[in-house]
């Protein structure tokens, strides 16, 4: 695995910019991989490697540059936690028994206190930790859990297991997404009532596929 200073370089070109939630993800994403003793500079085992991340901060992004994990290769799974963790799985078990071992590694909260005593000269709290997560020790930033993760087939990387038709909207909904209904068919999540969107007042469609509002 590249180092740790490549690897920050790496997350802070893609982001724009360095911050202390890169440095805590570079370090959250090196030490998954470590435990769970997959290499993604290496294509084959990056291929088995699947992270599921609790938060959609910085970290997430500097998570997703260390390990290769893409949400469009179904290797990165969102789960909206609101928590700084991560749990990273070799995936090589799953089509022999549907689950997989893995490591579940959480932030501590008292590092945040801890920054100040690696770097007690910096100008603020925010540099403090920009500094100090770079070189505290691993169980003064995380706190590690072993788990096993069971993935649906639904859930796996790899093509569409599954397609089906919305039958009040009409989309296509992939990977057992969908909702039966008791008179028969089946409907997308969306218009089974939960949808995160509302038309707007008065929409007219305009075009081919296009919905536009007053």
């Amino acid at each position: 695995m590249r180092p740790f200073p490549q690897l920050l370089d790496a997350a802070a070109a893609q982001a724009g910019h360095r911050c202390a939630g890169q440095v805590l993800g570079v370090r959250l994403a090196a030490l998954g991989c470590r435990l769970v003793g997959l290499d993604p500079d290496l294509r084959e085992q990056r291929r088995r490697l699947l992270v599921y991340v609790e938060i959609d901060r910085c970290a997430t992004d500097a998570i997703s540059t260390v390990t290769g994990c893409r949400l469009g290769r179904r290797t990165l799974k969102f789960v909206d936690f609101g928590k700084m963790a991560a749990t990273f799985v070799d995936g090589a078990a799953l089509e022999a028994c549907g689950e997989a071992p893995g490591v579940r590694i959480a932030a501590r909260e008292d590092s945040r206190e801890a920054a100040a005593r690696y770097a007690p000269g910096a100008p603020s709290p925010e540099e403090a930790q920009l500094e100090a997560y770079a070189v505290m020790p691993d169980d003064e930033l995380f706190t590690v859990e072993r788990v096993v993760v069971p993935v649906p087939t639904a859930d796996r990387p790899g093509r569409p297991r599954r397609r089906v038709f919305c039958a009040a909207c009409g989309e296509r909904v992939n990977d057992s997404r969908e909702v039966a209904r008791p008179t028969g068919g089946v409907l997308c999540l969306a218009c089974a009532g939960g949808a995160y969107y509302r038309a707007a007042p008065s929409a007219t469609p305009v075009g081919v596929g296009v919905v536009v509002g007053d």
